[in-house]
């Protein structure tokens, strides 16, 4: 499935500024993703990520956040909304997926409870489309998380906007960004087992 040919056809269709609800798990991944969606939707960024589990590094995250859209323009303002910081539900989802591989079930589920809390958020504050940044990632199961987006919404008000923003040399021009707005980029995803398995990496 190309998820970015049905992102763009789903654009291609607006007939209306929408306002969508985009996970965002950190500023690098935002980058591109805002740029993409900055000219057709008023963007609410929705920081949710009770996966990493060291609260210093979430506040850092959220911060850069913060400062990245001040600086970062696009054709309409860009808000923010700060999600619950919930490492319980984090653990509470991974118990007895301590051990599994990085890009495995336990991904899997962390991506279902981020996309789930989203959604919930969305629908109570009306908005007309939720996403998430994650399929940016080259580490990421973009089919996984399109997969769950679609599954979720089917009973929902709130339009779930397919993407992998990873297309178009996504990736690549985020790193640029980084560059060019001296962002902080992290080398895992923010969770003590893939921080774990990253320190294993390097050793």
């Amino acid at each position: 499935m190309n998820y970015d040919l049905k992102m763009q056809e789903e654009i291609n269709k607006l007939n209306f500024v929408p306002k969508i609800l985009l996970h965002a798990c950190c500023a690098p991944c935002s980058s591109t993703c805002l740029k993409r969606l900055g000219e057709h939707f008023k963007i609410t960024i929705f920081y949710y990520n009770p996966n990493i589990t060291e609260e210093k590094e979430y506040k850092k995250r959220l911060e850069e956040i913060k400062r990245f859209i001040k600086e970062f323009k696009v054709k309409y303002p860009i808000e923010i909304l700060e999600g619950r910081y919930n490492r319980e539900a984090f653990f509470e989802m991974s118990k007895g997926l301590e051990e599994a591989p990085e890009r495995g079930i336990r991904c899997f589920k962390c991506y279902k409870l981020r996309l789930e809390e989203t959604l919930k958020v969305a629908e109570d504050n009306n908005f007309d489309f939720f996403a998430s940044t994650l399929t940016l990632s080259p580490y990421k199961n973009a089919n996984w998380i399109n997969e769950i987006g679609e599954e979720i919404a089917k009973e929902s008000p709130v339009n779930y906007l397919y993407s992998d923003f990873k297309k178009q040399n996504g990736y690549k021009k985020s790193i640029e960004y980084s560059n060019k707005y001296q962002l902080y980029r992290q080398d895992y995803c923010g969770c003590i087992y893939s921080k774990k398995e990253k320190i294993n990496d390097k050793k």
